[in-house]
């Protein structure tokens, strides 16, 4: 502590009257959290710390002649005010605040930006406040018109309680995925522990969607019962990915609901993984033997191949025939497709004996079924056909060919004729 003299010349225009002469007094500081004291790990909280002012002057002398002085010395006064963390599991994001000054029977507030650790253990700390400050500690009247101020610097800390509740948190230490596919439905494995300081009774642990992530429960919840603190559950969802998801990893909250240690059912934190998205399943078709002519009724063959990401069960291709084909044999069975395997269809169609020569694109598609047995319809597929001319006789035989049907012709009707006219009777 320190001591500051200051010196006030005071000009008496008239005779001095009577002034009143503080004999004792000084600020008497105490500090308290405006709101609650609670916090939960993983907090992020303006702290309002309420400073109050309860120092008295003790004595006081009236007497004529006395110049009375114009600070008290019950005034806390440039008072500045440092939250520390002490040895609690907390951050303080805030400098020193400026209060100013506080008369005997008041109080300010000063605001610090605090966070709790995620991991924090539960109980009682207590965090310092550092008060430092001045107030009028002897004022000295010399003559009729001069008093001396002598001022006394305090710092002093203040121990403020805060309590950390106790709380389930978790820690996913892994996460796997089956069949999670874009388009399709699969599983997601967790292994989640409970890395809080609440024993969770009832426990339930659920995931949930991530904002506007592909990948959305669809069966979300798995009931653990009691998860005491350090205990491991492993557990399995069903999660759906939309069709154009991407092969990458995109987020899925993890929490859990549970009956805390005062009996009330709340919710952990969240705790945001990533989860692993492959390609989604998709085919190509490739026509073998799909060349018909007008007026034809033919079979057409198609190879369809997988060409994503996971296996397609139970898979069938369908064909929508349109003018010029008609068909009363539409759908062809391809059973279980790995990535990569290739299924032979045919079809039978018939072909407008008007139908122009050209390529046409049927459209097809792959029915198949995912792993957890729903039943899925692939993008549209062109299947191309092509219609040509009706062949000849000089197209399919070739001019050699003809020349020697027609000579054999010949010879066989000019041995018909010589037999009839010279054959003995």
């Amino acid at each position: 502590m320190c001591l500051a003299a200051m010196a006030v010349i005071l000009l008496a225009v008239a005779p001095v009257s009577a002034g009143t002469k503080i004999m004792a007094g000084s600020p008497q500081l105490d500090a308290h959290i405006a709101s609650t004291n609670e916090f939960s790990p993983g907090d992020d909280v303006n702290l309002q710390i309420v400073i109050e002012n309860t120092g008295l002057n003790q004595f006081t002398m009236v007497e004529s002649g006395i110049i009375s002085p114009s600070d008290l010395s019950n005034t806390a006064k440039q008072l500045t005010a440092t939250l520390d963390a002490g040895n609690a599991p907390l951050v303080v994001k805030a400098d020193s605040q400026d209060v100013g000054e506080i008369p005997a029977s008041s109080s300010a507030t000063a605001n610090f930006h605090i966070t709790v650790n995620k991991y924090a253990a539960a109980g009682t700390y207590q965090i310092p406040l550092i008060l430092n400050y001045t107030y009028l500690y002897q004022s000295t009247q010399e003559g009729t018109q001069v008093l001396n101020y002598l001022y006394k610097n305090i710092n002093e800390t203040h121990y403020i309680p805060i309590t950390i509740k106790p709380e389930v948190e978790i820690a996913i230490p892994d996460v796997e995925a089956k069949n999670l596919n874009a388009g399709i439905e699969g599983y997601v494995f967790l292994t989640v522990k409970n890395v809080g300081s609440d024993d969770g009774r009832n426990a339930v642990i659920r995931i949930q969607q991530n904002g506007q992530s592909l990948v959305t429960p669809t069966d979300g919840s798995f009931y653990v019962g009691d998860f005491p603190v350090g205990a491991v559950a492993n557990c399995t969802f069903r999660a759906q990915v939309a069709r154009d998801a991407q092969q990458k990893s995109y987020p899925l909250d993890v929490l859990v609901y549970y009956e805390n240690y005062e009996g009330d059912y709340v919710d952990s934190p969240v705790e945001t993984i990533g989860v692993p998205v492959g390609e989604k399943v998709d085919f190509s078709v490739t026509p073998v033997a799909a060349n018909v002519t007008p007026g034809d009724n033919a079979v057409i063959t198609f190879q369809f191949q997988n060409t994503g990401g996971t296996t397609a069960y139970k898979a069938e291709a369908r064909i929508s025939a349109v003018q010029p084909f008609t068909s009363n044999d539409d759908t062809a069975f391809l059973g279980t497709m790995a990535p990569g395997d290739i299924r032979t269809a045919s079809f039978d169609v018939s072909v407008d004996s008007s139908a122009t020569s050209k390529e046409y694109g049927l459209d097809s598609e792959v029915i198949y079924r995912d792993a957890l047995d729903n039943q899925i319809t692939s993008d549209p597929l062109k299947a191309n056909v092509e219609v040509v001319p009706a062949k000849s006789v000089v197209t399919l035989v070739g001019l050699p060919g003809l020349a020697a049907i027609i000579l054999v012709v010949l010879a066989i009707a000019g041995y018909v004729v010589y037999v009839k006219r010279f054959k003995p009777r």
